[in-house]
């Protein structure tokens, strides 16, 4: 069960503001890691993922984002991202990491990361779903 909420990576939110994450077309991925990831952390490459092979491939798995607005609220959404073990186990692994995979100054740069309060090793065969606000589309986050 996890222990808290999506955490931002303090770097975002200057990135968001120098236009670097555009949701709505970008592509955005969600990489497993078994290392706490550290808030000042701001690339991909700042983070220990899982090994690659028996169904989780390197830079993790891609969301589709998109951005609307009602009375003044902006709402970013995001489709889940299904890791199925194959092959072999997944893992382990404790915390999901949002990235953008097209942003390229700074390259792959973090968003927000998910703590699910225990290592989850996958079995053969066994899914894995990463959700936003636990739905699909799921709320990722809201400017008012």
């Amino acid at each position: 069960m996890a222990t808290s909420a999506w955490n931002k990576f303090q770097d975002f939110s200057e990135q968001f503001a120098k236009g670097v994450h555009q949701f709505g077309t970008h592509t955005f991925k969600v990489a497993l890691t078994n290392t706490a990831p550290v808030a000042t952390n701001t690339i991909l490459a700042n983070i220990t993922q899982i090994a690659n092979g028996n169904g989780y491939t390197t830079g993790g798995g891609t969301t589709t984002m998109a951005v609307s607005e009602t009375g003044g609220t902006t709402t970013v959404t995001g489709t889940e991202v299904v890791t199925t073990a194959s092959g072999g186990s997944v893992g382990p692994f404790r915390y999901a990491v949002l990235y953008n995979d097209t942003a390229t100054s700074p390259a792959d740069a973090l968003v927000a990361w998910f703590d699910y309060g225990a290592a989850i090793t996958l079995g053969d065969g066994e899914n894995f779903a990463v959700r936003f606000n636990n739905a699909t589309p799921g709320t990722a986050f809201t400017l008012v």
